[in-house]
Parts: C-alpha cells; sequence; structure tokens
C-alpha cells in the first residue's frame, strides 16, 4: 500500500438560501480543496451534514466531485454512521458507480448507547467489504464509543485486498501506535482531525482528515509538505495554525460544522447555510469568529484567512 503522505478534507456540503444543494458553490469548493493537493472525502455525516441529504443528493454530490477534481487528488465516498449492514452496503453500491476512487465503511452505530461485539462487528465489516469491489478504508471512530480492534483490522487486510486503509479517530495514543506498528505499511492509516497528525506522521501513519481543510486547504497541505520534505519547524509552524484555527471553530461542540461554514461565509465562499437541525451562528459570534480569523491570518501570514 502507499506510504505517501497526504491530507484529506472532510468537506463540507454547501446549500442556497433554500436549502437546496448549491451544485456551483460545490464545484468550487472542490477545486479549491484540490487546488492545494488535498484529497477529499465527500457525504460525510459531519461537516457533510450527510443525514441531512436524500441518497440522490449524495448521489449527485459524489458525481460533481469526480467531474471538479477527479484525477487531480483522491476523491473518496464518506458516508454517515449506520444502523445495519444492509444500510452501508446500500451505500457502497451507490458510491461505487459514481466514479469515486474509494469508499469509507464507518463503523456501526446501532443506537441506544449500544455496542456491537466483536463477532456482530466482524460480521458487517465482511459484509461490507464482500459486497463491492472499489478500494475501501475502514472508519474506526472513538465517537462510537469503541475502537475496531487492530487484530480485526489484522485479519480483514489478509482476505480482502480492496481494503486499502483505516481512517483512526481515538484519543488513545497507545491504540494509535500499536495500530501503526501492526496494520503499516499494508493499511494506509489516517488519523481523524489535526488532532494528533504530527504524532502519527512521527510514527509512520499517512497523514490526517480534518474539516479545517475546508477553510484552509493550503496551510492544512503545507503540514504534509513540509514534513514530508524535512522541513519539520515549517511543518510545526503550519501545524500550530491548523490547531489555532480548529480551536476557533471548535469551540461549539457537537455543531461545528455552523462555525466551518460561517467561516467560509466570512472568506466570501458560497452556499454557506446549513439544513436543520442546525442553524446559523448568531451575529455576536460571528463578528468574533471574524476577528479570531483576522487574528490568525496577521499572525501565520495567510491572507487566505482574512474576511472579506
Amino acid at each position: 500500500m502507499s506510504n505517501k503522505l497526504s491530507t484529506f478534507c472532510c468537506t463540507v456540503t454547501l446549500f442556497d438560501e433554500q436549502l437546496r444543494l448549491d451544485e456551483t458553490a460545490s464545484r468550487a469548493h472542490f477545486t479549491r480543496v484540490a487546488d492545494a493537493g488535498v484529497g477529499l472525502y465527500v457525504g460525510g455525516s459531519s461537516p457533510g451534514e450527510g443525514y441531512s441529504m436524500t441518497a440522490a443528493e449524495i448521489e449527485r454530490l459524489l458525481h460533481i466531485a469526480v467531474e471538479t477534481a477527479g484525477g487531480r487528488v483522491p476523491v473518496r465516498a464518506m458516508g454517515v454512521e449506520p444502523r445495519t449492514s444492509d444500510e452501508m452496503c446500500t451505500f457502497l453500491k451507490m458510491a461505487s458507480k459514481t466514479g469515486v476512487d474509494a469508499c469509507q465503511i464507518y463503523s456501526l452505530d446501532v443506537g441506544h448507547g449500544w455496542k456491537p461485539g466483536p463477532r456482530e462487528l466482524e460480521r458487517y465489516f465482511r459484509a461490507a467489504l464482500e459486497s463491492v469491489s472499489i478500494p475501501c478504508i475502514i472508519s474506526s471512530h472513538s465517537f462510537m464509543g469503541y475502537n475496531v480492534p487492530i487484530e480485526m483490522l489484522e485479519r480483514l487486510a489478509k482476505e480482502y485486498d480492496h481494503l486499502i486503509g483505516v481512517n483512526l479517530t481515538t484519543p488513545d495514543i497507545l491504540h494509535l501506535t500499536e495500530a501503526v506498528a501492526r496494520l503499516r505499511p499494508r493499511l494506509e492509516i489516517h488519523v481523524g482531525g489535526p488532532m494528533h497528525a504530527i504524532t502519527a506522521l512521527a510514527m509512520g501513519a499517512n497523514g490526517y482528515l480534518s474539516s479545517e481543510a475546508a477553510i484552509a486547504p493550503q496551510l492544512c497541505q503545507d503540514v504534509i509538505n513540509h514534513f514530508a520534505a524535512g522541513r519539520l519547524e515549517e511543518s510545526f509552524k503550519a501545524y500550530t495554525g491548523v490547531m489555532e484555527l480548529m480551536l476557533a471553530v471548535t469551540s461549539m461542540p457537537g455543531a461545528s460544522v455552523r462555525r466551518v461554514k460561517a467561516a467560509m461565509r466570512l472568506l466570501g465562499r458560497g452556499g454557506t447555510y446549513p439544513r436543520g437541525p442546525y442553524m446559523p451562528i448568531e451575529d455576536a459570534e460571528l463578528a468574533a469568529l471574524s476577528k479570531q480569523l483576522r487574528t490568525l491570518a496577521d499572525k501565520h501570514n495567510r491572507p487566505e484567512l482574512r474576511p472579506i
């Protein structure tokens, strides 16, 4: 599997004032991210608002991403956390026909605080992997309340050649350390969110995913470019900027998409209306976010972060 270092944007889904899919704004968004060399994850639950979208809308969005950025950067279908294997298989089959390079398989979220046992979880992943032949990436996300067992990932990697990676989101650094040691180089490993990006890179992982790349894709890519070239001081400076941007847009736990879209609006991007249950942030908070972006633009010499 590839040893190339990379970062991916968990892309937002852009809606117009009538809350319809804004195709023009979406193309501009995908182009801006791809121009920076950042890969795309499209149609996700957050910040992609995937739960608010119909299957037809997600399929259309995937087609737009492929048409806009395909062949330039990796374009991958992200999806949402499923309740059943049938839900995941239906998504994978649909996405595989849109021309995306790969699909993510989210871990099961069966609801009501219940967590699937190892046998149930493995049966689910096998059903998903056997439903398609397109390259797939398993998501192991702490928000589900559990990490996918590393030995399970090892078994699946041995049996399914089209399993190409793991998106691992966990605060457990020892789990991440063991995952990198045991799964690389057979599988690509990206960490979810920039929180552990430098740690993961230092241990030999491929990179990280972030929603911050929707706001400042070049800043996020600079972390990777400088690290790959051995310019560690420059990489760490860019990483500090990414984390300070993350701090600015995640001050509302569980609803960061509201501030991600608000930041994009301040920067002059189109289609930044959130669908319910999310609501636009209030004027006072928007003014505070504008001030934060100006401070970041000045501190890190990033004019692309300066509100218009």
